[in-house]
């Protein structure tokens, strides 16, 4: 489909700057523009490129001022970066949607299906589940026993969620990811062998959480182990029993948060991030990617860096010194060689 310059304006509450009759039929990147094409500028680390770009289109922000001559129509919008992404959301609700239930899913009698929901092939759905109206369960997901999953939540391929958890509204789970494996529970015994401490809780996920490729969430022991609403977890993480996570909460790939550990809302960190048990951390904290946290933090808003982990500021202050270390050693050594002359 064609969109004209001044219609995606009118969507997206800008103002075209330019001619608002040039049409576009797809989105790029701003240097892979081409003719027909639609992109955005938002960081100032491309600006270089609107002034060579090919694509007929492209949103930027209200306040923006070229320095050069720009062939492209602009349309400025208060935040450019924002107004893309609504734009890719309603490009992705254009595609057509998958619908309808596979005959070579297996359902089982006791479980309760939605309207309007998507079950692909070789899909499992065990005993007394339940499954909310408009929900998308792609080819080669298992969900066990007793598992209730809200409207409107999309299951890509391959994903696990073990028996009794809770799957909020509007949730998204992407390939491989597994919900509610069993926390890792041993107890050292005298022959220094393992016994397995049995893992009777669930997970519950919250509304609106996002769950990347290959991530998992273990069940707790007893309990549940939490992820709250609107948290965003990356691919390749791992959760384990009885963790809670706060609203709003974001963790990049590769991390790691260990058993009964209580992180607060609205927090955002860094990929490969490990965090120790039974921690807590407060609010809004910030953690560098490939901290080490050993510690609790109480403090609202504290960023940190390092490992272990530190107030950010601290650890670059300190850093610049570690990269001198080796000539620092060096002055050291010299002056002791010196005093022991002078002796």
């Amino acid at each position: 489909m064609k969109f004209t310059a001044q219609q995606i304006a009118d969507a997206l509450q800008g103002t075209v700057d330019g001619d608002p009759n040039i049409s576009v039929s797809e989105l790029s990147k701003i240097e892979e523009g081409k003719p027909g094409s639609l992109s955005f500028l938002s960081n100032p680390a491309y600006e270089k490129y609107i002034y060579q770009t090919n694509a007929s289109l492209v949103i930027v922000n209200s306040d923006f001022k070229p320095e050069k001559k720009i062939t492209a129509t602009l349309i400025r919008v208060p935040d450019a970066y924002m107004a893309f992404a609504q734009l890719l959301e309603l490009y992705q609700q254009s595609k057509p949607q998958k619908t309808g239930i596979s005959p070579k899913a297996s359902i089982a009698e006791s479980a309760t299906i939605g309207n309007n929901v998507y079950i692909g092939a070789f899909a499992v759905i065990g005993e007394n589940c339940v499954v909310g109206d408009n929900c998308k369960i792609y080819p080669n997901t298992t969900i066990d026993d007793n598992v209730t999953i809200g409207s409107e939540t999309t299951l890509f391929a391959g994903v696990k969620i073990y028996e009794d958890c809770v799957i909020g509204n509007q949730c998204t789970i992407h390939a491989g990811a597994v919900i509610g494996s069993d926390g890792f529970g041993f107890a050292p015994q005298q022959d220094a062998d393992f016994k397995k401490i049995p893992q009777i809780g669930n997970v519950i996920l919250e509304d609106k959480v996002e769950i990347g490729a290959n991530t998992v969430i273990d069940r707790a022991t007893m309990g549940s182990t939490i992820i709250k609403r609107g948290v965003k977890l990356d691919n390749l993480i791992q959760i384990a029993h009885n963790v809670v996570i706060g609203e709003n909460t974001v963790i990049a790939a590769q991390s790691g948060i260990a058993g009964s550990t209580k992180i607060g809302k609205n927090c955002m960190f860094g990929g490969q991030t490990g965090i120790i048990g039974h921690l807590s951390i407060a609010d809004e904290v910030k953690i560098a990617a490939q901290s080490g946290v050993g510690k609790s933090v109480s403090e609202k808003g504290a960023i940190l860096e390092g490992s272990p982990a530190f107030n950010a500021r601290d650890f670059q202050k300190s850093y610049i010194y570690y990269r001198k270390l080796d000539s620092l050693v060096k002055r050291v050594n010299n002056l002791e060689h010196q005093l022991k002359d002078r002796k």
